[in-house]
C-alpha cells in the first residue's frame, strides 16, 4: 500500500509538471528589434519580384564572369535558359510562371524566429519543359542563406547570428556559383548592399534526375532480398507442407517467420519462477521509450519550425528536465548490463568450479550485435537517400560521408575513442558497452575467486573513477551544461563516450549483481518504515538527478559554476543506478507494490526482445520523417508526442521485420553451429553465458546547423542511450535468459 501511494504521487508531480509547462509556454518577445529593422526584412517579399525585373534583359555581363576566364558552355546555358525563363514570364507562360512562383520570400514569423520559408520544393523539380529537340528547361531546387545582419546592418543581440533561408528555384543549367552572382545582383537592388561569400550552397540544390544505382546499393538490395526471400519460403513450408512443427527441420525453423513470431510473442508467467527478474524487462522498455522520445525532441528542434522563439522559453520549463536529461537511460542500461552480466555469468561459474569460455563468448557476443549494425549502415548510406525527397533531404541531421570514412571502426565497436565522426552516432553506445563486456572476465575471476574482497575492490574502482572525472572536469573545464553558450567541443567525447568515465552505472550494476548472486533465494524481511525509507530515498534520488539544475536553466539567470556542474555530473553518475538498485530489490523481494505490477507485466516481454532493433532503426526511422518535410513545421510539446507515437510504431513494424528475417536467422544459425561444434569441458559452462545479451540503446550527435538558435542544452540533449537486447531465436528457449538467471 504505501508503495502505491508512493508510486501515484509520483505520478501526479509528473503530470502536473507536464500541464504547468504546457499552461506557460508563452514566446517571449523579441523587443531587441527596431521596427525600423523589421520595415527593412519586408522587401524580401519582392525578392522573387525583383529578381525578374533586373534580369528582364539578361546579358553576359550580368554573370560577371571574371576577365581572366573565357565562359563555359555551361555558363552560357545558364544564360540562354534565364533568358528563356525571363521572357516566358513576360508572355506568361506557365512554366516560367512555376518557376518563379516557387520561390520562397520573407518567412512569416521571423519575431518568432522563423527565418526558413521553404519555397515550393516539388513545383520547382516537376518543371521540364521542352525547348527544343534536344534541350528542356529543368527545375533545380536550391537554399539560399542570408545574413539578416549583414544585410541589414542589425546591431540586435537576439538576431545578429540568425540567417534567413530561403528556397529558390533556377534552370537546372544553372551552377551554385551562377545563381549566387544572379541573386547578389538582386539583393543589392533592393538593400543597397553587396554580400560576400557563398549564398547557394551546393549540397542543397536538387533536381528530379537520380542517378544510376551503384554497385554497394545494388548489393544492399540483393541481400535484404535474399534474406526476405528465405523467410519466406521458410514461412511457405511451414505453414503449408509442414502441420506437425515437432517435424520441421530445424533450418526452415531458423528462418521461418512464424516460428520466429512464436518465439518472440510468447511470454512467461511472472510467477513461475521467483528467481526471474521480470521486472528488468519494463525497466528496459521504460527506458528504450525515453530514449525514442528524447530523440524526437532533437529532431524537433532541428526542424524549420515557425515558432522557433518558443523554443527558448521551453528550455527554461520544469517539464523539458526529462528531456534534457534523458541521458539517465544511458546509465540504466549500463547498470542493466552490468547487472546481468556478473550475475548469470557467476552462477554459470560455480556449475563449472570458475571455468569460462571467454573467446567463446566473445565470439558469440561479436555475432549478436555487428550483422545488424552492418544492415543498418548499409541501409543509412544506400537506401536512405532513395527514400527521401524534399527540400531539407540533403541537409544535414547526419552525413553519410561519416559512413564511407568510419564505417570500419563502428564495427570494430571502437568508435568511441577512434574518430569523433560516429557512423550512426547513436551507436557509440554500443563500443562503450562492448568494451565492458570485453573487461567483463577480469571482474568475474576476481568475484569468483576473492568474493567481497573484489567487490570492494570494484567500488573503490569506481570511487578513484569518479575522483578522475571531477578532476577532469575542473582542471579542463569541460562542462556538460550548455545554457547560455557552449562549453568546449570535445566535452562530449571524453566525458560522455568514453568507457573509463562512463564505467560507473556498470560498475555499480555488477556489483549489485554479485550481491543477488551470494543473496540467491534469501528473502529479506524489512518493516514497512525501511520500505518506506526505501522507497523516499531512491525517489528523492531520482527527482534530483533530473530536477536539482531547475533555476539554472533561466536565461539571465544564475550560472551555474564550474564546481556545481562537476558535483552534478560526477554525483549523479553514481546516483542513478544507486536508486535502481532499491527499485529492482524491492521488485524482487515483493516490496515493489504497483510499480513491480507494471514492470513485470508480460506484455513487456515481446517489446523487450526488440528492443535492440528498435533502438537501431528508430533514429533512422526519425530521420527519413525529417528529411521529407516539404513545408515549415510548429513546435509544442503535443506535436512532438504525435511524432512520437507515429514513428515508434512505424519502428516497431521495421524492427519486427528485421528481427524475424535477419536478427532471429542468424541466432538461430550461431546456435545451431555451435550446438554441432565439438564441445570441450570449458565449452559445456558456456551456453548460458553466452546467452547474456547486453545491447545499448543511445542517442546521437544530431547536427542541428539547421535550427538557427542553439539547442544543445546539456549533454543530455544530446541523448546517447541504451537498450538492452533480448534476442531468441526460433530455435532458441522461450524464456529470455538476461531475464532467468537459472
Amino acid at each position: 500500500m504505501v508503495k502505491s501511494i508512493v508510486i501515484i504521487l509520483l505520478l501526479k508531480l509528473i503530470a502536473g509538471l507536464t500541464l504547468i509547462s504546457a499552461m506557460q509556454l508563452k514566446i517571449p518577445p523579441m523587443d531587441q528589434v527596431e521596427p525600423r529593422e523589421f520595415l527593412e526584412m519586408r522587401k524580401l517579399q519582392s525578392l522573387s519580384l525583383e529578381f525578374t525585373q533586373q534580369f528582364k534583359n539578361i546579358t553576359l555581363k550580368d554573370l560577371e564572369i571574371p576577365s581572366e576566364r573565357i565562359p563555359s558552355l555551361q555558363d552560357l546555358q545558364c544564360l540562354a535558359d534565364v533568358g528563356l525563363w525571363m521572357s516566358g514570364i513576360s508572355s506568361a507562360s506557365m512554366w516560367s510562371i512555376k518557376m518563379i512562383d516557387a520561390w520562397g520570400s520573407k518567412p512569416a514569423g521571423i519575431l518568432s524566429l522563423n527565418v526558413i520559408d521553404l519555397g515550393n520544393y516539388e513545383q520547382c523539380i516537376n518543371i521540364n519543359q521542352l525547348i527544343a529537340t534536344n534541350h528542356a528547361i529543368k527545375g533545380k531546387y536550391c537554399m539560399t542563406e542570408i545574413s539578416l545582419a549583414k544585410m541589414l546592418g542589425i546591431e540586435s543581440t537576439i538576431i545578429h547570428s540568425v540567417n534567413l533561408k530561403i528556397g529558390v528555384c533556377f534552370p537546372s543549367s544553372c551552377s551554385s556559383s551562377n545563381m549566387d552572382t544572379l541573386l547578389n545582383r538582386a539583393i543589392q537592388s533592393l538593400f543597397n548592399v553587396t554580400l560576400s561569400g557563398e549564398l547557394i550552397n551546393s549540397d542543397t540544390c536538387q533536381t528530379a534526375d537520380r542517378e544510376a544505382f551503384p554497385g554497394l546499393t545494388i548489393f544492399t538490395i540483393v541481400l535484404l532480398s535474399v534474406f526476405g526471400a528465405l523467410a519466406l519460403l521458410a514461412t511457405l513450408y511451414d505453414y503449408f507442407i509442414c502441420q506437425d512443427q515437432s517435424q520441421l527441420p530445424v533450418l526452415i525453423k531458423i528462418f521461418s517467420i512464424r516460428a520466429s513470431s512464436r518465439a518472440l510473442f510468447r511470454t512467461t508467467n511472472p510467477k513461475s519462477n521467483p528467481n526471474v527478474i521480470d521486472c528488468l524487462h519494463g525497466m528496459r522498455c521504460m527506458s528504450l521509450f525515453w530514449v525514442v522520445f528524447g530523440h524526437e525532441y532533437m529532431f524537433a528542434f532541428a526542424q524549420p519550425n515557425v515558432n522557433q522563439w518558443s523554443i527558448y522559453h521551453w528550455i527554461q520549463q520544469p517539464f523539458q528536465n526529462l528531456i534534457v536529461h534523458a541521458a539517465f537511460s544511458v546509465d540504466t542500461f549500463f547498470f542493466l548490463s552490468g547487472l546481468l552480466v556478473i550475475m548469470i555469468a557467476l552462477r554459470s561459474m560455480d556449475k563449472t568450479k570458475g571455468k569460462l569460455n571467454v573467446p567463446l563468448m566473445y565470439l558469440h557476443r561479436y555475432l549478436r550485435l555487428a550483422p545488424l549494425v552492418g544492415v543498418a549502415m548499409l541501409v543509412y548510406v544506400q537506401l536512405l537517400p532513395l527514400l527521401v525527397s524534399g527540400p531539407v533531404a540533403n541537409i544535414g541531421v547526419d552525413d553519410y560521408e561519416k559512413c564511407e570514412r568510419t564505417w570500419f571502426w563502428s564495427l570494430l565497436f571502437v568508435q568511441n575513442y577512434a574518430t569523433t565522426d560516429i557512423c550512426l552516432g547513436h551507436t557509440w553506445y554500443l563500443g562503450v558497452d562492448m568494451q565492458l563486456y570485453l573487461l567483463s572476465p577480469i571482474f568475474l575471476f576476481t568475484l569468483y575467486k576473492w568474493g567481497k574482497k573484489a567487490a570492494i575492490g570494484i567500488v573503490i574502482l569506481m570511487i578513484l573513477l569518479l575522483v578522475w572525472m571531477f578532476t577532469l572536469m575542473m582542471v579542463k573545464e569541460y562542462s556538460v551544461y550548455y545554457r547560455n553558450g557552449f562549453g568546449p567541443a570535445d566535452s562530449n567525447r571524453w566525458l560522455y563516450f568514453s568507457t573509463h568515465l562512463h564505467a560507473t552505472p556498470w560498475l555499480v550494476g555488477a556489483v549489485f549483481g554479485y550481491f543477488l548472486h551470494v543473496n540467491r533465494g534469501k528473502s529479506f524481511k524489512l518493516t514497512p518504515l525501511m520500505v518506506w525509507a526505501g522507497w523516499l530515498l531512491s525517489l528523492a534520488i531520482i527527482f534530483a538527478c533530473e530536477f536539482s539544475l531547475v533555476g539554472y536553466d533561466k536565461f539571465g539567470g544564475p550560472q551555474l559554476t564550474m564546481l556545481g556542474d562537476a558535483l552534478y555530473y560526477t554525483l549523479t553518475r553514481l546516483g542513478w543506478p544507486l536508486a535502481l538498485c532499491w527499485v529492482v530489490f524491492a521488485c524482487m523481494q515483493g516490496y515493489g507494490g504497483m510499480a513491480n505490477s507494471f514492470l513485470s507485466c508480460p506484455l513487456w516481454q515481446p517489446l523487450s526482445k526488440l528492443s535492440y532493433s528498435v533502438y537501431i532503426w528508430h533514429i533512422l526511422i526519425q530521420e527519413i520523417n525529417v528529411r521529407r518535410i516539404q513545408t515549415n513545421t510548429y513546435f509544442s510539446d503535443y506535436e512532438v508526442m504525435l511524432k512520437f507515437w507515429s514513428d515508434f510504431g512505424f519502428t516497431v513494424l521495421v524492427s519486427y521485420a528485421t528481427y524475424v528475417t535477419i536478427e532471429a536467422p542468424l541466432g538461430g544459425l550461431e546456435s545451431l553451429l555451435l550446438s554441432r561444434s565439438k564441445p570441450s569441458p570449458v565449452a559445456k559452462a558456456v551456453p548460458e553465458i553466452i546467452k547474456v545479451e547486453k545491447n545499448p540503446i543511445s542517442i546521437e550527435n544530431v547536427d542541428l546547423e539547421a535550427a538557427p538558435i542553439p539547442t544543445k542544452i546539456t549533454t543530455g540533449i544530446e541523448i546517447e542511450t541504451a537498450a538492452d537486447k533480448a534476442s531468441t531465436s526460433a530455435a532458441a528457449e522461450t524464456n529470455d535468459p538476461q531475464m532467468n538467471p537459472n
